[in-house]
């Protein structure tokens, strides 16, 4: 499933971008984060780009570690689905960048008691900035930090007889590892 999914997504960008690292014409590559590995989670994203410019699309599982959920709830995984644009400071995509985009989470959540799994949905505004350092021609390692504001979906789920509330801000940072065509 994980690997049709990363097909569906890489197969349309290879066949429309040109394999150039020309800035002037377009261009694409892959990029893998760590932070949903670290989790239990996974990660699978693509870009395309021209000049400055890079929009990207991605899909990530991210098992949120119990010591940031609120106390009395455990389990919340999120399944994330973004598309974004990042914009950068050189032409040659290394360096300070910084990304806008929307993002929508499918999530689950369970009380600590684990009588039940309730299930939800959010959509947010995402937030980025990063730095790219290029190892070589086509590899590149990219720390980011982000902040989430959630500006649709459920304010509060309620799971066995507790009520969770999804916060407003999410932060994030992690290490990314890219590969340009």
């Amino acid at each position: 499933m994980k690997r049709t999914i990363c097909l569906l997504i890489f197969l349309p960008l290879w066949s429309f971008a040109q394999q150039t690292t020309d800035h002037s014409k377009w261009t694409f590559g892959i990029e893998q984060d760590l932070l949903p590995y670290a989790t239990g989670g996974y990660f699978a994203a693509a870009w395309i780009g021209k000049d400055r410019l890079r929009s990207r699309i991605l899909l990530a599982r991210v098992n949120k570690p119990d010591f940031i959920i609120k106390k009395g709830f455990t389990n919340n995984k999120v399944t994330a689905y973004a598309v974004t644009v990042d914009y950068f400071l050189a032409k040659d995509w290394t360096g300070w960048w910084a990304s806008s985009g929307l993002v929508y989470w499918k999530s689950s959540i369970q009380s600590d008691a684990k009588l039940s799994t309730a299930y939800y949905n959010n959509t947010l505004l995402n937030g980025s900035i990063g730095y790219n350092w290029k190892i070589s021609k086509k590899i590149y390692l990219s720390p980011w930090a982000g902040l989430h504001l959630r500006i649709a979906g459920e304010q509060q789920v309620k799971v066995d007889n507790k009520i969770f509330n999804p916060p407003l801000l999410n932060p994030e940072a992690s290490l990314k590892l890219g590969f340009r065509f």
